[in-house]
C-alpha cells in the first residue's frame, strides 16, 4: 500500500530509462495499488512494462463491497494478478480455498495469476516447511490452468524482516514446488527481502526463474538495478 498517482508518476519518470539496457527477454511487472492502474495503464502503455494487479475476486459483480471483479481489471489492460499473497492470508482471512476460487476466476477472464506460497518461521521451524507447499499447491492449482501461471516462492519469515532466505536453500524449495507441477515450465519466482546486493546470487539459481519484490521495488534505482541484475 504505497505511492499515490502523482508517486507513481515520479517514480515512473526515474524508473523506464533504466530499461534501455535491460536484456529484451526479460519480462518486467509493476503491481501498484487499484488506484494507480488507470494511471499506470495509460503511462506503460507501448513500453515494456506489463502491468498486474494486488488482488482480484472469484466473482465478474455482485454484493461483494472493497472487491475487484477481473472484468474491472482487464478493462483497463491489466494483464495479471497477484493470488494468496501472504499478507492476504496473514491479515485477510485467504485461505486455500478462497485462494483456488481466485485464480480460477482470474484465468476465466484472460488474467494471468501469480499464486503466492510459502511458510512461516514458526512453520519452517517445526520442519513443516514441505508439507505446508505441498497442501498449499494441492488445494490451490485444483482445476488450474498450469499453461497461464505463474508462482511465487515467498517464505513469510523473509518477506520485509531483512532475513533472507539463502539463495540455494529458495532454489531447493523451488525446485521441490516444480516437481509437484504438472508443466514443469511454469515460471516460478522468489520472493522474500530480494534487494539490490544479493539478486544476482539469486538470479544465479537454476530453479529460479524470477523475482516478486516488494520494499526493494519502491525506489526506481533499487528497483532497476534488480530487473537488470548480472
Amino acid at each position: 500500500m504505497f505511492k499515490i498517482q502523482a508517486e507513481t508518476q515520479d517514480f515512473l519518470r526515474g524508473f523506464l530509462p533504466h530499461l534501455d539496457e535491460t536484456p529484451s527477454e526479460r519480462e518486467v511487472l509493476l503491481c501498484p495499488p487499484f488506484t494507480d492502474l488507470s494511471i499506470l495503464s495509460k503511462s506503460l502503455h507501448g513500453s515494456r512494462v506489463q502491468l498486474g494487479a494486488q488482488n482480484v475476486h472469484w466473482e465478474e459483480s455482485g454484493a461483494y463491497t472493497g472487491e475487484i471483479a477481473p472484468p474491472m481489471l482487464t478493462e483497463i489492460g491489466v494483464r495479471y494478478v497477484i493470488v494468496g499473497h501472504s499478507e492476504r492470508r496473514q491479515y485477510f482471512g485467504e485461505t486455500d480455498a478462497t485462494v483456488n476460487l481466485r485464480l480460477k476466476a482470474a484465468q476465466k477472464y484472460g488474467l494471468t495469476p501469480v499464486f503466492c506460497v510459502g511458510e512461516t518461521k514458526q512453520q519452517r521451524d517445526a520442519g513443516e516447511t514441505e508439507s505446508l507447499i505441498t497442501t498449499q499447491l494441492e488445494k490451490g492449482l485444483v482445476d488450474v490452468d498450469q499453461d497461464n501461471l505463474v508462482i511465487a516462492y515467498e517464505p513469510i519469515w523473509a518477506i520485509g524482516t531483512g532475513d533472507t532466505c539463502e539463495a540455494k536453500e529458495a532454489n531447493r524449495v523451488i525446485g521441490l514446488i516444480r516437481s509437484q507441477l504438472k508443466n514443469p515450465n511454469v515460471s516460478i519466482q522468489y520472493g522474500g527481502s530480494v534487494k539490490p546486493n544479493n539478486i544476482d546470487e539469486i538470479m544465479a539459481q537454476p530453479e529460479i526463474d524470477g523475482v516478486l519484490v516488494g520494499g526493494a521495488s519502491l525506489e526506481p534505482e533499487s528497483f532497476a538495478r534488480i530487473v537488470n541484475y548480472q
